[in-house]
């Protein structure tokens, strides 16, 4: 086994494991360093175990409309633990791939711990001992973890991280969601439409602070429509335990303190970088605001020390971490036309009920560039498809510059909104206008439809108005 490579990389999910199948493909002596899972928290813990649970949520959901479709069920018995192994047994499958396309691409994987000693120096522990690496090209992509609060800590009990409830032993009959960026919006979703009384907690002004104000707003009414109960510019203090149940002193909007009771607490108020341990201090590593600082190469600011995905900053995305795995492999070993990220354009996605994708601008952020603006706007209630779907709320809403026809957002809320999104990523991709997108043709009936009409709308020209 070779103990010297020309890119080593530290960190086997979304972003590191993309980045040294890349590496390998381009001829480079590659190895991959990862200490628990390969696929991180995305596969094991995030992104596809989530999905694989709010199906059953969404199960749940149509069985309590059988009726609108003309069908009728009784005695539906439901078992959380089933739905559980069953997300466990999706991620299982994809992590084994993960190290099958290691071994198929010549990628030299060590199961153990990282720490770097000098530069492109790296000592690994592994069950049998400490090995020293070296190699030309180092890139960190140990990712994140959950951020607790003060006073606010996961016990694994009561206090949930996503690793808890992912893995629940029962459906608790009353939830308390700390915070409502995505993660803890699915998970508010997910809960409630599997029988919890759920309440979502959040301190800025809006749920999703991330997202468009309307589409924001849409999801907040729809959360209350189905009695998930929203609290914006709210807080939570002090929470302790009795009994089976968590008492929590929230603080509301007016100042005043109000005390709920429930069964959990999940907390899902961001993340933090995963970068303790790995050497950094004695390197100079520049660190901003809790994350490696990087610049549009993903470079460091120590020669050949590269950073990608969660741990290099926002947007923490499965998809811009495995993005910048390549981007900053192909940089290093001078492929032509490799272009920095815009991480404006990475699609935002949320899949709850209903779902959300966005990219680009707000409409808030685009007129406080002072350009003039083309917005279009179109619901999917008179968008046929979704409504013989049975989930017509929702709309599709563009932002154009006025001037020159440039897409600078787009942002959807509706049916499978999170399957469409990489149309407009595609348009931007490609420089598209709107006057060039507005002559696309889109097929009928689908929901997609909806994106074209938004796109005529700016303009005025909307058929279906």
């Amino acid at each position: 086994m070779h103990d010297t490579f020309d890119v080593l990389i530290v960190g086997g999910g979304p972003g590191g494991y993309v980045a040294a199948i890349r590496a390998a493909q381009l001829g480079l002596r590659t190895a991959l360093v990862e200490k628990q899972h390969l696929g991180g928290i995305c596969l094991n813990w995030g992104c596809i175990p989530t999905k694989a649970m709010l199906k059953g949520a969404e199960v749940a959901h149509t069985l309590r409309h059988l009726d609108t479709f003309g069908f009728s069920a009784d005695n539906v018995q439901f078992d959380i633990r089933t739905l559980v192994a069953h997300s466990r047994q999706v991620s299982t499958t994809l992590t084994g791939g993960i190290a099958h396309l290691l071994k198929k691409n010549g990628v030299t994987l060590f199961e153990g711990r990282a720490r770097l000693t000098g530069k492109g120096q790296v000592s690994v522990t592994l069950a049998e001992g400490e090995q020293a690496l070296r190699a030309k090209h180092v890139i960190l992509a140990t990712g994140a973890r959950p951020r607790p609060l003060p006073g606010l800590v996961p016990d694994g009990e009561r206090i949930w991280s996503y690793f808890e409830a992912l893995v629940p032993q029962q459906v608790p009959a009353s939830l308390l969601v700390v915070g409502s960026g995505a993660i803890g919006v699915e998970f508010a979703s997910l809960y409630a439409d599997l029988g919890s009384a759920v309440t979502l907690v959040e301190l800025a002004g809006q749920i999703l602070p991330a997202e468009d104000q309307e589409v924001a707003a849409l999801v907040r009414r729809e959360f209350a429509r189905r009695g998930i109960r929203v609290l914006t510019q709210a807080s939570v203090g002090a929470v302790h335990s009795e009994g089976e149940q968590a008492h929590c002193s929230v603080r509301l909007a007016d100042g005043r303190e109000e005390r709920i009771s429930v069964e959990r607490v999940l907390l899902a108020a961001g993340i933090q970088a995963n970068r303790e341990d790995l050497g950094l201090e004695a390197l100079g590593v520049e660190i901003e605001r809790g994350f490696v600082k990087t610049d549009a190469w993903c470079r460091t600011n120590v020669a050949g020390l590269y950073a990608i995905g969660d741990v290099a900053g926002a947007p923490c995305l499965a998809h811009k971490a495995s993005h910048e795995g390549v981007l900053c492999v192909e940089k290093l070993a001078g492929v032509a036309g490799v272009h920095p990220l815009d991480k404006a354009f990475v699609p935002g996605c949320t899949y709850a009920r209903p779902q959300v994708a966005s990219l680009g601008l707000t409409e808030a952020a685009a007129r406080a560039t002072g350009r003039s603006l083309k917005i279009g706007r179109f619901d999917y209630q008179a968008n046929g498809k979704a409504l013989a779907m049975g989930e017509a709320q929702g709309f599709v809403k563009t932002i154009f510059d006025a001037d020159s026809g440039e897409l600078l957002g787009a942002h959807m809320v509706g049916p499978e909104v999170t399957e469409q999104i990489q149309g407009f990523g595609i348009a931007h991709a490609l420089e598209a206008t709107e006057q060039a997108l507005g002559q696309v043709v889109f097929a009928h009936p689908t929901l997609s439809e909806a994106m074209h009409e938004a796109v005529l709308a700016a303009s005025g020209r909307a058929l279906h108005h």
